[in-house]
């Protein structure tokens, strides 16, 4: 096991790593849409909130020499599942096809008071 920490990313906030990487996988925690240069969320809504947890597990799967295209499963946690939509239509933009498989689910809070937390499982490309 490896642990993988970018400062490019929200330092864990309590007894886990930002991601680690074992038999060619990474995974990553749950992101929280915080701004790692002001530790606080971005302005706006769902869509915004959305934006940054992506921005964030796409700074640590970088540091750990991969993309999002290598990413083969994502759970996003919605504190409002009316969010769906809207978060969806964000997501989209961040994902191509193949597009890795998903869950989402509705809970009842998330920490800090956010709208949503992203986390994701990347495989590393089989060396030849």
């Amino acid at each position: 096991m490896k642990a993988i920490a970018t400062k490019n990313a929200p330092a864990a906030i309590g007894p886990y790593s930002q991601a680690i990487e074992a038999n060619g996988f990474v995974y990553a925690s749950g992101q929280l849409p915080i701004d790692p240069a002001t530790g606080a969320f971005p302005e706006g809504g769902i869509k915004e909130q959305t934006r940054q947890s992506l921005l964030n597990a796409q700074a640590i799967l970088r540091e750990a020499g991969l993309e999002l295209s290598n990413v083969v499963k994502t759970t996003v946690l919605l504190a409002d599942i009316a969010d769906f939509g809207a978060m969806n239509e964000v997501y989209s933009t961040f994902f191509s096809q193949p597009y890795p498989a998903r869950s989402a689910f509705a809970v009842k809070d998330l920490p800090k008071g956010a709208l949503v937390e992203i986390e994701c499982i990347a495989a590393h490309p089989r060396k030849s």
